[in-house]
């Protein structure tokens, strides 16, 4: 079998948007671990958004960022399974910004700016998944 090169700037890529993605564990945990005295010092409208975040939103959270840490994980060992899990992560940060955006309406308590992380989000899993693709078909997947 052919030794197939692998450009440079795919492993950087691939390590930084793992890099990315931890911080998105690290939200996770921040958002699960808020305490009562973290919660008490929030803005009341900031309060109820957290009193009502329901467990299907939390778990589409947590299959979004875990999903993202494992594909990453995936494309840095060069295996075709890290698509998968990327489509799997994409999945859950729509589901998530859904809730989040349409149906607690977040831009009501945090204002039009909420638009931009979420729409972020989205753009670097989309992103995460076309390269996951693109890395197949030049065989640099296996």
């Amino acid at each position: 079998m052919e030794k197939v090169s692998i450009p440079i700037w795919f492993w950087v890529v691939a390590g930084v948007m793992l890099v990315w993605n931890l911080l998105g564990v690290g939200s996770f945990f921040m958002h699960v671990g808020m305490t009562e005295e973290s919660l008490a010092a929030l803005p009341e409208a900031e309060r109820e958004l957290y009193a009502v975040y329901p467990t299907w939103a939390l778990l589409a959270f947590a299959v979004a960022v875990f999903g993202g840490v494992f594909g990453c994980i995936g494309l840095l060992m060069r295996k075709k399974w890290a698509k998968f899990i990327l489509v799997i992560s994409l999945i859950g940060i729509i589901i998530q910004m859904f809730h989040s955006l349409i149906i607690a309406r977040a831009t009501d308590v945090y204002g039009p700016g909420a638009i931009v992380m979420p729409v972020l989000v989205i753009v670097i899993a989309v992103f995460l998944v076309w390269m996951a693709n693109y890395s197949i078909k030049r065989h640099w997947l296996i």
